[in-house]
């Protein structure tokens, strides 16, 4: 018999939770399950319970996975689920004792600070931020690191200038540096551009993590990572095996987008990760003939979405179209005209963002 996910999740039926009488493919717990080669991969949730139970499910599926034929190694990570109040079950946390790949903590150590761009939504331009967040801080004479891990929709490419990653003889990978000597790493630019990513969870995350831990990122003071929009597997990932400095979240004025802006901060929240603040995109647009300021998509709604949810308003960026045009020709507006009074914004905002990091 080939090794297979089929075979894979054959053999894991025979395990069950102590206690329980239907295993842990009939209970819906085996979340994730990847096979590279001889190695397969397997994330099981346990709903709450005794912490001994992990223990006992995971050496009974390493065991039964290891007889499968083809299998060389086995790794199994079992984690708990806290039962909160209401009885519903809390985000997964990694238990002592299950089997991590360590690129995801031990490579990490040169690098400082690790802050997430996120947005609840798309089209608030949220990599735009990003980009010019890293330049702005670099200005500062910080070492800045800005990682694209829009593994479906990168864009950094384009936007810092493109480039193409150099290898050393083991196979890791040096990021390419863009203006104002910020590094970047994006799956962009190192795919074709018209090429889809048709990836499921696993895929993503092995990527996420290769990201992470295979590529010399050397010692940096910030690196700057631009989530996918909304609250899904690449956030969540990012949260549970990363020591997180904190988030940024971007919006728009438009209540529909303040919506989405919540359920992002909230997620943060509920992942342990501080919260740094509201950035307003596209705030207002003030005539260059005649200096008067319009608000395009309403007045105000960033900031009073940040004091109603108790945290900073980092401020807001003007429409220009020279972000855009920045942008697009991979020259950020913070680089490209950093007088302007979008640039300065941005600085402004990354000033806080450092002061807050720097405490």
């Amino acid at each position: 018999m080939s090794l297979s996910q089929k075979s894979v999740t054959t053999a894991l039926e025979g395990v069950t939770v102590p206690g329980a009488t239907a295993s842990i493919v009939e209970s819906g717990l085996v979340r994730q399950m990847e096979i590279e080669g001889g190695t397969v991969r397997v994330l099981i949730t346990l709903p709450g319970g005794n912490p001994a139970h992990a223990d006992t499910v995971r050496a009974e599926a390493t065991r039964v996975l290891q007889e499968l034929e083809g299998v060389e190694k086995a790794l199994v990570d079992v984690r708990i689920m806290p039962v909160q109040a209401g009885g519903q079950a809390a985000p997964a946390q990694p238990q002592v004792g299950s089997q991590q790949n360590p690129a995801w903590a031990d490579r990490v150590k040169g690098i400082k600070h690790i802050v997430a761009v996120a947005s609840g939504k798309g089209g608030v331009g949220k990599s735009t931020v990003a980009a010019n967040l890293a330049l702005a801080l670099a200005r500062d004479k910080r070492a800045v690191a800005l990682l694209d891990g829009d593994i479906y929709g990168p864009s950094q490419q384009m936007m810092m200038g493109g480039g193409q990653p150099m290898a050393d003889q083991s196979g890791k990978i040096y990021p390419v540096e863009a203006p104002g000597g910020v590094k970047v790493m994006s799956l962009g630019l190192i795919i074709d551009p018209d090429q889809p990513v048709i990836w499921r969870g696993p895929l993503l995350m092995k990527a996420l993590e290769q990201f992470i831990g295979d590529v010399i990122w050397g010692d940096v003071d910030d690196m700057v990572v631009d989530l996918p929009p909304g609250t899904g597997d690449i956030a969540i990932t990012l949260c549970q095996n990363v020591p997180m400095a904190g988030a940024v979240i971007v919006t728009t004025p438009q209540d529909v987008a303040l919506i989405d802006a919540r359920k992002a901060l909230a997620m943060f929240q509920k992942m342990d990760v501080p919260v740094l603040g509201i950035v307003e995109n596209m705030s207002y647009y003030e005539c260059p003939s005649c200096g008067h300021v319009e608000h395009i998509f309403g007045d105000g709604g960033g900031e009073r979405t940040a004091e109603q949810l108790g945290v900073p308003f980092l401020g807001g960026i003007p429409i220009d179209p020279e972000i855009v045009r920045g942008g697009d020709s991979g020259k950020p507006i913070v680089a490209s005209r950093p007088d302007s009074p979008a640039a300065k914004a941005f600085v402004e905002i990354a000033r806080k963002v450092a002061a807050v990091l720097d405490q």
